[in-house]
């Protein structure tokens, strides 16, 4: 009889490659630094990827507003761009004050904003959102399938994104 595997899955699949984590290492190859993240459910690849040492050091937030003033400020003061991640269409929302802000300043801000999985999409449940029409400057787009960003590249941004 097999012995059972005793390494959690999480750790099984720390050196694989999905899209969480072509996304935290193409922030990191874009001189990206410091994510300030109030993340949810959704967004738990993105914080495992963050985990897996890419060189960007998570700073945890408990409210989307605190992240993104915190961006704004780091990207001011350090120099640097910043980047944060947000819970879905609402949690940008919290957010888009500060993010008004870093725009008008020229604050060099990425955010990343969590989505439903496509499955659950046609649920429409309380969170799900429209990005898009939240923050018409954003380049939030639903791929037609799960692969939908492999290839993507970053420069770091001018302002706030």
């Amino acid at each position: 009889m097999a012995e059972a595997s005793t390494t959690p899955p999480a750790e099984a699949n720390a050196g694989a490659a999905n899209g969480a984590r072509s996304v935290v290492e193409t922030l990191a190859a874009s001189g990206i630094e410091v994510c300030f993240a109030n993340p949810g459910t959704s967004e738990m690849h993105f914080v495992s990827a963050l985990e897996q040492g890419a060189g960007i050091r998570p700073v945890l937030c408990l409210f989307e507003g605190v992240a993104t003033g915190a961006a704004d400020g780091y990207a001011r003061m350090a120099g640097k761009p910043a980047s944060t991640l947000l819970h879905l269409g609402p949690g940008l929302a919290n957010g888009l004050a500060n993010l008004h802000n870093a725009r008008k300043a020229q604050s060099p801000v990425v955010n990343i904003i969590g989505d439903d999985a496509l499955s659950h999409l046609r649920f429409e449940t309380p969170l799900t959102s429209d990005v898009q029409a939240l923050w018409p400057t954003s380049s939030a787009r639903r791929p037609p399938t799960p692969r939908g960003t492999a290839g993507v590249r970053l420069r770091p941004p001018r302002t706030a994104i």
